[in-house]
């Protein structure tokens, strides 16, 4: 069972205060010597899921064992210190919680973290860890990375068993972590995976002009010549078009679907319940109820499309090369009509993603005015090692 072993000095407003879950790792491991910490859909023995939402949390009762990807890593010597905040049931993207607040950006005073991996990324950023477990639906770990100047993996889809998690949309549903460094995220890679992490280059890198096009000029002018960087250290480089009609279509089809999921995932509690939501998850599932069915079947026709598509683009193998989001961290506490139009925004890249099970690293490579800014490279079905280790190579030869 975890437990509480020392007070841990939270000052970014990262970790459940309620929860002191605590798991040592296993000496001799490959991990020991690690911290880390998971992101309150976790299950961890004999303590409540909580989930960012204070009703969910008053109406379940104690895990009874810990999450398959929280056991493997305790197993390979890495020590649990704490649960960390979510936005509510993972539905946000910007790292805001009504409830339980808005976890501190240390690489990006006054701004949100990104979400919902929100206390995870807060938690690395800021030294608390070595590393923290997130999850990715549509954006969840590599936004965050991306606001705070981390590197960040959603992996494969159905890569890493959900076994143990709360989860929001299986067909989207992944785990990934956040590091510092590549080093670190290549530890913590081999011993989730059980592989080694190869050292070598992709056949080709494919540079996303559309998704280059979607980000604010002044990031696009830092991000392109980073891209171009990265190119060369790959067999060949070239130029293409992802979206034929445009990201927006893409977009739209992954939050149709995706909302649909998630919705059909708490219903039933919500009808038991009637729980408190903030207004904008409030709104998000009145979207999900009020969905028709022709809305439904034409946005699964799109993503059968935009799979069709990335299948094109990934015949020649390597990995494309896209910015993570499309600005730096927001300032907390927007208004919500400014929040919709950013997380729009940012949907037009993590769809990609999200609807074609593809891995993709978001690497903190940009920086805006001190303010961090991630460059993304994605692979092919399966080729998450490859990622993680191209990204190593980059990282050396960046800094030099």
């Amino acid at each position: 069972m975890a437990r509480a072993k020392h007070p841990l000095v939270d000052s970014l407003d990262a970790f459940c205060s309620d929860t002191e879950a605590y798991l040592e790792g296993k000496s001799g491991g490959p991990l020991y010597g690690l911290t880390f910490a998971a992101k309150d859909i976790f299950d961890v023995e004999g303590h409540v899921t909580g989930g960012g939402n204070p009703d969910w949390k008053a109406t379940h009762s104690p895990a009874e064992h810990n999450a398959w990807i929280v056991q493997t890593l305790v197993d390979a010597g890495a020590t649990m210190v704490g649960k960390t905040h979510t936005d509510e049931l993972t539905r946000g993207i910007l790292g805001e919680n009504a409830h339980y607040g808005t976890p501190i950006n240390s690489k990006a005073p006054g701004r949100v973290p990104g979400g919902s991996s929100s206390g995870s990324a807060a938690a690395v950023a800021g030294g608390l860890v070595d590393f923290a477990l997130g999850s990715d639906t549509g954006g969840s770990v590599r936004i965050p990375a991306s606001f705070c100047g981390l590197y960040g993996l959603r992996p494969t889809h159905g890569r890493i068993p959900l076994v143990g998690i709360l989860m929001q949309a299986a067909s989207y549903d992944t785990i990934g972590w956040f590091t510092r460094d590549a080093e670190t995220y290549g530890r913590v890679a081999e011993a989730v995976f059980g592989n080694a992490i190869p050292d070598n280059s992709p056949s080709r890198v494919v540079i996303a002009e559309d998704a280059f096009e979607e980000v604010d000029q002044e990031v696009s002018d830092v991000l392109l010549p980073v891209a171009e960087k990265i190119a060369a250290l790959a067999g060949s480089s070239t130029k293409v078009r992802l979206a034929p009609n445009g990201l927006t279509e893409w977009a739209a089809q992954q939050n149709i679907l995706q909302s649909e999921e998630a919705w059909e995932s708490v219903k039933d509690w919500v009808d038991t319940v009637n729980p408190r939501f903030s207004f904008w998850v409030s709104a998000r599932y009145y979207l999900a109820i009020n969905l028709t069915k022709t809305q439904i079947s034409e946005a699964a026709l799109v993503k059968e499309q935009v799979r069709n598509r990335m299948d094109e683009v990934f015949a020649d193998g390597g990995f494309v090369c896209l910015p993570t989001a499309v600005g730096p961290a927001p300032q907390r506490g927007l208004p919500a009509s400014a929040k919709k139009d950013i997380q729009g925004r940012l949907s037009h890249l993590t769809c990609i993603g999200g609807t074609t099970g593809r891995p993709q690293l978001s690497l903190p490579l940009g920086e805006l005015n001190g303010l961090p800014v991630g460059i993304s490279l994605m692979g092919d079905h399966g080729s998450d090692e490859e990622l993680i280790g191209f990204a190593q190579k980059v990282e050396t030869a960046l800094a030099n």
